[in-house]
């Protein structure tokens, strides 16, 4: 049977060295993205609470289903980082710099912000849809959540941390992300829990299609060396 600290470097032994490697080879260098995003975030919750402000953000960066999908697509960038008013801001920050942190390390500010990115906007379409189905089915809103502000980057945490997770071989530690989102969203069946379970499985379609086409890419490079031809659609 194989001792805790096996376990550990097992799971967490790959994407721990990648971190460390670029941590190293770059120190704070590594991770510009996520330090502007972290000051950017800060500055929206600042600029929020102000009176002179609360409107311009609202405009820039405020998400809501009942709103025009053109204005919700328009703003869903900015939206990932402007907090909710109504939780603490410190936990957006700490969820932007650990998770945008060690993705970008591993992914680069590209991968990290299309990753991010794809998780953000899939919760967003994923509310008009779940408003369109109601309230009834286990994937439906009700019509009430199309006026409630959906910011935040939380949709993008989840998606990142599932999707480094999957890269780097921590395949426990992304199923224990998933489970926790399912029971969140199972106690709390509100628009964030769901929102979140739509990321994940946009996530996961991502994960499926990258390893479909790395396997086709392997068995080319195989027949290759094998002196046959590679098929080719």
């Amino acid at each position: 049977m194989r001792s805790p600290a096996a376990l550990a470097r097992a799971e967490w032994g790959p994407l721990w060295s990648a971190v460390h490697r670029g941590l190293v080879a770059k120190r704070w260098r590594a991770t510009p993205m996520t330090l502007g995003a972290v000051c950017l975030t800060a500055l929206f919750q600042y600029v929020q609470n102000h009176f002179w402000g609360y409107r311009f953000v609202q405009d820039v960066g405020s998400v809501r289903a009942g709103d025009p999908l053109w204005l919700s697509l328009l703003r869903t960038p900015l939206s990932l980082f402007v907090p909710a008013l109504d939780l603490p801001v410190w936990g957006a920050l700490t969820q932007v710099l650990i998770v945008f942190g060690i993705a970008e390390v591993c992914l680069g500010w590209r991968g990290t912000l299309a990753i991010g990115y794809v998780a953000t906007l899939i919760g967003t379409l994923y509310a008009r849809l779940g408003i369109a189905l109601g309230p009834d089915g286990p994937l439906g809103l009700p019509a009430s959540e199309a006026h409630i502000v959906d910011n935040g980057p939380s949709a993008a945490v989840v998606g990142l941390a599932v999707y480094v997770c999957w890269r780097h071989r921590a395949r426990w530690t992304a199923g224990a992300v998933v489970a926790l989102m399912v029971i969140e969203a199972a106690m709390k069946p509100n628009l964030a829990g769901k929102e979140h379970l739509a990321a994940m499985a946009a996530i996961a379609l991502v994960v499926v299609a990258r390893w479909a086409f790395g396997t086709a890419r392997h068995r080319d490079a195989e027949r290759s060396r094998s002196g046959v031809p590679p098929i080719r659609s």
